[in-house]
């Protein structure tokens, strides 16, 4: 059984909120550049308020009904991005909720966008090449940006699992490398074990779980 977390004690995840933004000042960046977005899949609905407590500004939620559910009951305590895998069928339930909706990687979502307009997206994009995994290729990306029905900011990438983060850094520094080529802002990249690599490669939102709710 997946462990949810708890009994989130406010304090330490202002402490823990602390730390994050001196290893991202220690990583060479500014800390108000770099956007820390708590992961709120493992959170139940009624620890929510813990969290603005501790000074979280920003949250995602994977699951578009757990998003839909968590924004009714404490809308107003966040920013709310949509950061799961994107189910096209689920786009009208997330486009007017979201923020920024971090996966967006298929035709049927952008027609499903035209239909129902997102504020903003980001594209998800497989720079590793994994078979089976979601993300336009490098080499698509142009022509996909291009019939995007709606503003994209920038980039999300999901590096393959590493045992150390070092290894995640080729794959960071491409995504920037095609932000930069497509001239987009925001690079959605970093989770709670290479989050300082993805920093130094220029990600603008670090996506953290674990790091935020554990001592």
């Amino acid at each position: 059984m997946t462990r949810q977390f708890t009994d989130i004690d406010p304090a330490r995840l202002r402490a823990n909120l602390e730390r994050v933004r001196e290893r991202i000042a220690a990583a060479g960046r500014d800390p108000g550049t770099v956007e820390i977005l708590a992961a709120v899949k493992y959170v139940p609905v009624d620890e929510l308020p813990r969290l603005a407590e501790a000074g979280v500004v920003l949250v995602g939620e994977n699951r578009a009904q757990e998003l839909v559910a968590k924004h009714a009951a404490h809308g107003d305590l966040f920013e709310w991005d949509f950061i799961g895998a994107l189910q096209s069928r689920k786009v009208r339930d997330i486009a007017p909720i979201a923020r920024l909706i971090h996966s967006v990687a298929s035709d049927s979502a952008l027609a499903k966008l035209a239909q129902h307009p997102a504020r903003e997206v980001l594209v998800q994009v497989n720079v590793a090449g994994e078979e089976g995994k979601a993300g336009i290729a490098p080499a698509a990306l142009g022509e996909f940006l291009a019939a995007c029905p709606v503003p994209v900011g920038g980039l999300m990438t999901m590096p393959p699992y590493a045992e150390r983060a070092e290894d995640s850094r080729r794959h960071f520094a491409r995504l920037a490398e095609l932000a930069a080529e497509h001239g987009l802002a925001r690079l959605s990249m970093g989770t709670s074990q290479d989050y300082e690599v993805a920093v130094q490669e220029g990600a603008t939102i670090v996506r953290l779980g674990s790091t935020l709710y554990e001592s």
